[in-house]
């Protein structure tokens, strides 16, 4: 018999006990669906935790930070004298110039820029405003993708410029009135972008003046600023900060603290600066995630404190597939449950079928075509039910994404439910397995029945 001829008396039988084909694709579908959406709220997790890691920098950033102490195994290695000419005991380790030199040096490090945090005041008509400023170099602003909507970042040779976050302008409130946009909901009226500001870098010496102590600090232009994209609302890894090219900032910091101390820097016993710069904190890039582990592991043998994503994401994507199996577990069960129903089916068919079986069997029918017949409606059961489940799954995965995930403050930047290319094909070919799977047994027990027995059967 030929195997068109099996399918459409597959697809007949079926048709012939509609309600109860119905009821029993019911049960694959919402097990297709349970299935389905499951893992899709493990993939919505894992998805928007790469989503964000990428809007912080990225699976090949490296944050160095240092404390002033050095790491417990590197001051050991020196005092065993088991440590490289690069080992540094904790009396002389800093994070200053040399040693982002020597962090630029290593092997698949493509950036090495040290982060100076600055402190400042911005001034512009009756507004004012604290300014908390990131300096780094120009090719690791470059390389941290900030998105502008306005102006543009800084090249070398530029004078001192700022990237303003776009909730920077929410710090900024009226000198006479005391009041910011927190206090009355409207925005001060100060432009970053087109007119110039007044910066005050001497906090100190400000806040003095105001208090009446000692004359007021000097105040500095600054232009040709640029903007982060987004309103005051909109929500980013850049939107509170301000930045600058931390060349310029130096520059900028030597000339106003001229002959005295810069706060944060190391500095004479009379209180002049030394006019070196240590840092807190390193920003570096390498060439490619997977040495992202290795260069981490040099910088913290040098005596360093060390970050990055990838590590975290490792971490994470161990505990998501935990969930991932828990909830596949979950959505499995219903789809067991209907193949107890497509089994249950395929032998009520037999039982009613008994008397026909035993006539296709006299007239010569093989065994295996017996076989394939039934085993083709219990595939065709799975193959409906996969589809119109992978069907409701989507539609699932729409209202949740739609509405649960504005309802818990995500909006658009959250994927609470996502559904890869390859899920719908490995879960409909899975569906017809187990309607297979499901069918096998009662298409055995057709195979043995007897033809005389089958015919005399009422």
């Amino acid at each position: 018999m030929r195997f068109l001829d099996l399918l459409q008396m597959s697809v007949t039988n079926l048709w012939r006990r509609r309600l109860r084909t119905a009821l029993t694709v019911l049960g694959v579908i919402i097990g297709t669906a349970s299935i389905v959406v499951m893992l899709s709220l493990g993939f919505g997790l894992n998805k928007s935790t790469l989503e964000q890691i990428k809007a912080s920098g990225g699976l090949t950033t490296i944050y160095v930070s240092f404390s002033g102490e050095s790491s417990s195994s590197s001051h050991q290695s020196v005092e065993n004298g088991e440590g490289s000419s690069k080992d540094k005991s904790s009396d002389t380790l800093k994070l200053d110039d040399e040693a982002i030199e020597e962090i630029g040096k290593l092997e698949h490090v493509e950036v090495a820029s040290p982060i100076l945090n600055v402190s400042a005041i911005a001034r512009q008509g009756i507004y004012e405003g604290n300014l908390n400023i990131t300096a780094m170099s120009i090719e690791a602003l470059k390389r941290m993708n900030i998105p502008l909507s306005e102006g543009t970042l800084p090249e070398q040779g530029d004078t001192l410029k700022f990237i303003f976050g776009n909730q920077v302008i929410g710090e900024f409130y009226n000198r006479k009135t005391d009041e910011g946009f927190w206090d009355t909901g409207e925005l001060p009226d100060v432009d970053l972008i087109n007119k110039p500001l007044f910066i005050i870098f001497d906090t100190e010496a400000y806040y003095n003046a105001q208090n009446g102590e000692g004359a007021s600090p000097k105040k500095y232009i600054i232009n040709n600023n640029a903007m982060v994209e987004g309103d005051l609302e909109e929500y980013n890894e850049f939107s509170w900060n301000t930045y600058a090219d931390i060349d310029a900032i130096k520059t900028q910091l030597k000339k106003v603290f001229r002959g005295k101390a810069i706060p944060g820097q190391p500095s004479t016993k009379s209180g002049k600066s030394l006019g070196k710069f240590e840092y807190n904190q390193a920003y570096i890039q390498v060439d490619d995630m997977n040495h992202v582990m290795t260069v981490q592991k040099t910088i913290k043998e040098m005596g360093f404190e060390a970050t990055s994503n990838a590590e975290y994401l490792k971490t994470m994507q161990k505990q998501y597939q935990s969930i991932q199996a828990v909830l596949g577990g979950i959505g499995a069960v219903s789809l067991f449950v209907a193949a107890i129903g497509i089994a249950n089916t395929m032998m009520m068919s037999i039982y009613e079928r008994t008397k026909e079986i035993g006539i296709i069997k006299v007239l010569g029918c093989g065994l295996g075509n017996i076989r394939t017949m039934f085993l083709t409606e219990a595939a065709f059961i799975g193959f409906i039910g996969g589809f119109f489940g992978l069907i409701l799954s989507y539609i699932i995965s729409f209202i949740i994404n739609r509405f649960l995930s504005g309802a818990y403050g995500y909006g658009d930047m959250q994927t609470l439910s996502y559904i890869p290319l390859w899920l719908p094909f490995i879960a409909l070919i899975f569906a017809v397995l187990v309607g297979m799977i499901a069918g096998f047994f009662p298409a055995l027990r057709a195979m043995r029945l007897s033809p005389l027995a089958a015919i005399r059967n009422e």
